[in-house]
C-alpha cells in the first residue's frame, strides 16, 4: 500500500511510452499534496480502471532517495500488484523529473525493487536512455521451477498446444516464446502462460519474431496488466534472447504495436534501452471515485 498525505482530491501526471500509459502520483517529490493514510490494492485498481478512474496501464510512485543522485520508484500494476521493474515506467518517471526540473542531462539513478538503473535524458529531453542492468537466463534468478539451469529453448506445455520458449530476468521475470503471434493469439496464450506453474511469481510474456540481424518484432502480455501496446523490459528481454540465440547482433530495433524501441545488448548481456515519452496531461480526482465513504 502507498502512504499519502491528505483526504483531499488526488493529483496525477499522465504520460505514455509508445501507447503504454502510466499515472504518476503527484506526491511530495513534485511539491504536490497527496492523500491521507494508505492506498490499498482496491483503490489502486480503481485509479487504473479506464471506466471507474483516470485509467492507465500502471501507477508510479516516486520519492527522493538517500542517494544524492538518485530517486526511488515503486511500480503498481492495474490489478494492484507491485512490479519489480518497468522499462517504460522508468522512462516515463525520468521524463516527469525532467519536466519539473529535478534532473538535467546528467545521468541519475533510480532505485526499484528489481535493482538500480542509470537514466539520462537525450536529444534535448525528447528521448530517454536507461541502463536496465544485466539479463540473466538462470532459472533461480527468474525464477522457473526445476533444477538450476539456463532456460534456453525449452518446451512449455499448455492446455491445447506446446510452445518453445526461453526465460530471462532483468529484475522482473519474462517468458520469450519463439514464435510469431497475432494480438488475439497473444491475448489467449499470454493469459495462460502468465500463471503457468513453471513460473512461481507469474511472468511477463513476449512472442518473438526475428526480422533480421538488427530487428525483431514482439507481441506482449504483461503480468498484472494484460495485452500491452509496448513494454520496455519486454523489449530488453526479447532482444537479449535473440542475441543469446545468435539470431541478432548487439544493436536491435524492437518493433511493437505501439512503436519502436532501440535496445543494445553487450557481450555480458548488459542492456541499454532508448525511446520516446509523450506527456498526456494532469488530472485531479475526487474522493467520490472510491465511493461515498472516500
Amino acid at each position: 500500500m502507498i502512504r499519502s498525505k491528505s483526504t483531499a482530491a488526488m493529483r496525477f501526471f499522465k504520460y505514455h511510452a509508445l501507447g503504454n500509459d502510466y499515472l504518476i502520483l503527484a506526491n511530495s517529490l513534485f511539491g504536490e499534496e497527496g492523500v491521507s493514510a494508505f492506498l490499498p490494492v482496491e483503490q489502486i485498481r480503481i485509479i487504473c480502471d479506464r471506466n471507474r478512474g483516470p485509467g492507465s496501464d500502471g501507477l508510479l510512485v516516486g520519492e527522493h532517495a538517500d542517494d544524492p543522485l538518485g530517486f526511488r520508484l515503486r511500480i503498481f500494476n492495474p490489478d494492484g500488484s507491485e512490479a519489480e521493474k518497468s522499462g517504460n515506467g522508468l522512462r516515463i518517471f525520468a521524463r516527469s523529473l525532467w519536466d519539473r526540473r529535478l534532473v538535467d542531462e546528467s545521468p541519475f539513478r533510480v532505485h526499484t525493487l528489481g535493482g538500480t538503473v542509470e537514466a539520462k535524458m537525450i536529444e534535448g529531453g525528447d528521448r530517454v536512455e536507461v541502463g536496465m542492468g544485466r539479463v540473466s537466463f538462470n532459472s533461480r534468478d527468474i525464477p522457473v521451477t526445476g533444477k538450476e539451469r539456463e532456460v534456453i529453448r525449452e518446451s512449455l506445455k499448455l492446455d491445447r498446444e506446446e510452445l518453445e520458449y526461453c526465460a530471462a530476468t532483468i529484475g522482473n521475470p519474462h517468458c520469450v516464446v519463439l514464435r510469431q503471434a497475432s494480438p488475439e493469439q497473444a491475448k489467449a496464450l499470454g493469459a495462460e502462460i502468465e500463471t503457468h506453474p513453471y513460473f512461481p511469481n507469474r511472468v511477463n510474456v513476449q512472442f518473438l519474431e526475428v526480422l533480421d540481424r538488427n530487428s525483431i518484432s514482439i507481441q506482449i502480455w504483461e503480468r498484472g496488466a494484460g495485452y500491452t501496446q509496448a513494454s520496455g523490459s519486454s523489449s530488453c528481454a526479447a532482444a537479449s534472447v535473440a542475441r543469446k540465440l545468435d539470431l541478432c547482433d548487439a544493436d536491435i530495433r524492437v518493433k511493437m504495436p505501439g512503436g519502436v524501441l532501440s535496445v543494445s545488448v553487450d557481450n555480458e548481456y548488459r542492456v541499454t534501452m532508448r525511446g520516446p515519452v509523450t506527456r498526456v496531461g494532469e488530472f485531479e480526482t475526487d474522493p467520490e471515485m472510491f465511493g461515498k465513504g472516500g
